[in-house]
């Protein structure tokens, strides 16, 4: 069983210059608790993770955040604080044998040493239900200690039992500052592997590495590693210049995971600035998914969805507009699509907001299916052929362009095991403020000619 590897922080390298085959974040993995950055919502004195982990009561844990933000690293240093053996599986690696083969090994380390185990399991989110389930009744009669590593939503990758059985704990991504504290414990460590002369760094360079980092210091230290190698020589001098760093990152490195919970938290904050009216805030979310890889048609099929969900009749320019942008992006592609795009994402964000629409479809699709299937009045009925009429299909129905102002007051198109319903309520902003008050002088017709 090999351990999986995960970095938020840096310390004295957990291994000598003979294991110089191993990537940096490896090498520099923090070993104890005071060496680890970032976390102190979790670590900081006092904080009940840190006293347990003190104190060395251990307690089945999930551990969920984003790459690069410490799972594996914190979990190595419970079992080392907590003096248990630490066994490790990958799930993007390992099947329902690789479990109780893990287990029997716990067995014999406690039959043999009377050591207890913790048994990490990375990327836990991709076991299935049967796989998750395989660890319960380990975790019940105490055979091991679990902590799962996920950088997806628990709640809705992993059985209620598995959770129900272990603390969730949320991993933040590093700050630019936490960052530059890594990637300098690498600089100043004498054993880094960096190479026997010392690398010079601008602090611009350094803060321009946290940043590209995206809150990953896996990254930055990979980053750092492959910039050593390139760092040219000048008078004995190995300097990593902003030209080396250009070259380094001639790829992007943002932080996007096109199907997990980066994705819908941005696609949600992209709706959310434009409901809320946040030309500029939209933009960002925009710009920041499609910078990170998103699919612009995605983007676009989104923006006809706010069109009408969140702007409606108030504007029905919104939707023509969307579907236009949604066009431009399938006929020319990037980056006349996406300009087009932005285009109809700030205008959705300025225009005047509805749900009006959105919230009578919800009303009258809650009514079909609680109402069931009423009969259409007779009067509303198509009568193509000389039976239908004589059942009377049609009859007695007012074709409205032969009423005063094309209007058939008093008229009722429901089911009458339905009755009158009011689902589409305008707000007063925009187009719907006329829409309004054309429908309330239709009312007051219908009142007029005694309908109730």
């Amino acid at each position: 069983m090999n351990p999986s590897g995960d970095m938020f922080g840096a310390a004295s390298p957990a291994s000598s210059t003979s294991h110089a085959w191993q990537p940096l974040a490896d090498r520099m993995r923090p070993r104890q608790l005071e060496d680890i950055a970032g976390q102190s919502h979790l670590l900081g004195e006092g904080k009940p993770l840190r006293q347990a982990i003190e104190a060395g009561k251990l307690h089945s844990m999930i551990f969920w955040g984003p790459p690069g933000t410490g799972k594996t690293t914190l979990s190595r240093i419970i079992a080392r604080y907590c003096d248990v053996e630490f066994l490790s599986l990958s799930a993007v690696l390992s099947g329902v044998k690789d479990i109780r083969a893990a287990m029997d090994q716990a067995r014999r380390i406690q039959q043999a040493q009377g050591r207890a185990s913790i048994l990490f399991v990375d990327e836990v989110h991709r076991f299935n239900k049967s796989q998750q389930d395989a660890f319960l009744p380990f975790v019940e009669d105490g055979t091991i200690t679990f902590i799962g590593a996920t950088t997806e939503n628990p709640s809705f990758e992993l059985n209620n039992a598995l959770l129900s059985r272990a603390r969730v704990y949320v991993l933040k991504s590093l700050g630019e500052d936490d960052i530059a504290q890594v990637i300098q414990r690498a600089l100043a460590s004498r054993d880094h592997g960096l190479g026997d002369q010392p690398l010079e760094l601008s602090e611009a360079v350094v803060q321009r590495l946290a940043q590209v980092a995206d809150g990953d210091a896996r990254r930055a230290l990979n980053l750092l590693e492959i910039a050593a190698d390139l760092a040219s020589d000048a008078d004995g001098r190995r300097i990593i210049s902003e030209q080396t760093l250009d070259e380094v990152l001639s790829t992007g490195v943002r932080r996007f995971d096109k199907q997990g919970e980066a994705f819908y938290d941005q696609i949600s904050a992209l709706h959310k600035s434009v409901r809320g009216s946040a030309p500029d805030a939209a933009l960002y979310w925009l710009t920041r998914m499609l910078d990170g890889g998103c699919d612009a048609l995605y983007i676009a099929r989104r923006v006809v969805r706010m069109a009408s969900e969140d702007i409606g009749n108030a504007d029905p320019r919104a939707l023509r507009l969307a579907l236009d942008a949604w066009d431009v992006q399938e006929r020319l592609g990037s980056p006349e699509g996406e300009l087009a795009i932005a285009q109809a994402v700030l205008y959705l964000a300025c225009a005047p907001k509805s749900n009006a629409v959105y919230s009578a479809f919800n009303q009258a699709m809650a009514d079909v299916k609680q109402l069931g299937s009423a009969e259409v009045p007779l009067h509303l009925r198509n009568a193509p052929t000389r039976l239908m009429k004589e059942l009377d299909y049609g009859k007695a129905y007012r074709y409205a362009h032969d009423e005063p102002e094309a209007y058939a007051a008093g008229e009722s198109y429901f089911p009458e095991s339905v009755g009158e319903r009011q689902y589409y309520q305008p707000v007063e902003r925009g187009l719907e403020i006329r829409i309004g008050e054309k429908l309330a002088h239709l009312k007051a017709l219908d009142k007029k000619a005694g309908k109730s």
